[in-house]
């Protein structure tokens, strides 16, 4: 079974025939061609394709394509500009708060948001903000450190 859906990604609308089944991460890397969006446990755990939809953070692999229609969804790609990084990635490279990068975009889409909603945060709330994401390279401390290098900026 197949539906026609149209959902804006990055402030750029992309409109396909889909399957009902199909995940907004496919979705997103196979009809936008953003390949920003990783795809690590498929089961919501480990939050490497979280995205924002309507500017709330969402675990992409866990939502239809079908339930994105006609809202807005935000990935990676769209923070900072061409040559200016957004103040998270910049205190992400600055702290060294990434090694291979793949849960990367994950963090920075959940943190955003956070950071928004809470521009002073607590180690202790930026340690459960960053509970939903895993990293399996880092010990989370520079990631900790971005994310208050970020909020004081």
């Amino acid at each position: 079974m197949t539906q026609q859906v149209s959902i804006e990604i990055n402030g750029e609308r992309y409109a396909a025939e889909v399957e009902a089944r199909l995940s907004l991460a496919d979705f997103i890397r196979y009809e936008a061609r953003l390949h920003g969006t990783h795809l690590g446990c498929e089961h919501g755990v480990c939050g490497a394709c979280t995205v924002q939809l309507d500017g709330e953070p969402v675990r992409s692999c866990l939502l239809f394509a079908v339930q994105a229609d006609g809202r807005r969804v935000r990935t990676v790609e769209a923070l900072g500009e061409p040559g200016k990084l957004h103040p998270l990635q910049e205190a992400f490279k600055e702290t060294h708060a990434l090694q291979c990068g793949f849960c990367t975009p994950g963090f920075l889409m959940s943190l955003e948001p956070f950071l928004r909603d809470n521009p002073h945060p607590s180690e202790e709330e930026i340690r459960e903000a960053l509970a939903g994401n895993l990293c399996r390279c880092t010990g989370y401390v520079g990631i900790i450190e971005a994310v208050r290098l970020a909020a004081e900026r």
